[in-house]
């Protein structure tokens, strides 16, 4: 087993390649996320990197700093042997002191390294994919657009007459029927019985509101025929269509925004913009 300044020597390369190892790992982070690849690459670049800073600074303490309290006997007046062969070993390795400061330089490349790769997340949360800041991105749909025509499930338009008044027609924008925001539903009211006016405008007593429930996101689809309410099945809470749909029942404290909607020169309902507030349930900036 190596002893004296060869086994200092060996402990110094280890380092050496661990802090080589975490500013790769820092680095390898930091390009599969741009480039959007793959949760588990990324995973496993940061534990390549926090694995090799540990190992590093684990090694360092372990082998090259001093440990401990010591009590020397005292021998004479003159120094003991092991002490006098130390002695001579750090005079023979002149080299040591400039390689301690490599190893220090190297070890703040690797911390430098992770840091800066692990701003690259706080990036995106300012400043996510497609440009537009969270609270921009919450609050916008494809409808807004405008004009976007109304889509059934089966990607068919719809147009006035496939509306009814006994139960819910949802609807998707034409081109984007797997955005997780823009559902929304429509249904056929008694404009007589209507005691607030749609925030999105009636079109022959058809109403249009976002599908999602505005206490946690769940699909609004349960309608409770000829009382104007619609009931979402996840915590109960009740919208009331003939007032604007307000909540009346159940958690949620924010009506169902609604969706402006006019028909076409060919009949098809297309929609003249976005919905009136942002759909889904609240969050930092909008309880």
């Amino acid at each position: 087993m190596p002893t004296g300044p060869q086994r200092t020597r060996q402990t110094e390369w280890a380092i050496f390649a661990s802090f080589a190892l975490a500013a790769l790992g820092g680095i390898a982070f930091a390009v599969f996320f741009v480039l959007g690849g793959q949760t588990q690459f990324e995973g496993a670049s940061l534990a390549v990197a926090f694995g090799g800073l540990a190992a590093g600074l684990g090694l360092w303490a372990v082998r090259l700093l001093p440990s401990g309290g010591h009590v020397e006997e005292h021998e004479g007046f003159s120094s003991p042997e092991v002490e006098r062969s130390e002695v001579v070993d750090q005079l023979v390795d002149v080299g040591r002191p400039r390689r301690r400061r490599w190893l220090v330089r190297l070890f703040g490349l690797a911390g430098g390294t992770i840091t800066v790769a692990l701003l690259f997340p706080l990036r995106s949360l300012l400043q996510p994919q497609g440009g537009a800041l969270p609270p921009k991105a919450l609050a916008e749909t494809p409808w807004r657009a405008g004009g976007v025509r109304l889509i059934d499930r089966s990607g068919r338009p719809v147009r006035p007459e496939d509306v009814s008044a006994q139960s819910i027609e949802i609807v998707y924008p034409e081109h984007h029927p797997d955005a997780g925001d823009a559902p929304a539903f429509l249904v056929r009211l008694d404009p007589a019985r209507l005691q607030d006016p749609p925030p999105g405008g009636q079109v022959g007593g058809i109403v249009a509101y976002s599908l999602l429930c505005t206490h946690a996101g769940c699909a609004v689809a349960l309608y409770l025929e000829g009382t104007g309410q619609v009931l979402c099945p996840c915590h109960q809470s009740v919208f009331n269509l003939l007032r604007a749909a307000r909540p009346v029942a159940g958690p949620a404290s924010r009506p169902l925004p609604g969706l402006p909607i006019f028909v076409d020169a060919d009949g098809y309902l297309r929609a003249s913009g976005d919905f009136t507030s942002p759909p889904g349930p609240g969050y930092w900036s909008r309880p």
